[in-house]
């Protein structure tokens, strides 16, 4: 999944970027996948076409969604920490409850 983060934050996300990134995936997978799974950018398609011409290519909206939620945990995470002005302060707030969820019930 950090390949798709490192397309995603370069400045230019055309044909010549989407190649790049194709050649750097599959140099890193050392095989051919069947399916490649996009957003609807059409750069991806572009160079597809060229790069692996006989794989499978799906643009849809919700089909990439297993790679968005395996973040999940850690956006939630972040979440509440927002709440919170500080690291320290998070911390002084919920050392009590700490004690309470890791307490021993073998005794």
């Amino acid at each position: 999944m950090a390949m798709c983060s490192t397309y995603a934050s370069q400045s230019r996300r055309n044909k010549q970027a989407a190649k790049r990134f194709f050649r750097k995936l599959l140099k890193e997978l050392h095989y051919v996948p069947r399916v490649i799974i996009t957003d609807k950018l059409r750069s991806y398609g572009a160079a597809k076409r060229e790069i692996l011409p006989g794989v499978e290519h799906r643009q849809h909206k919700g089909l990439n969604n297993r790679a968005e939620n395996s973040h999940q945990p850690t956006r939630l995470r972040e979440k509440k920490m927002r709440r919170f002005k500080s690291t320290k302060q998070a911390q002084r707030f919920l050392s009590p409850l700490l004690d309470i969820f890791n307490r021993d019930d073998t005794v």
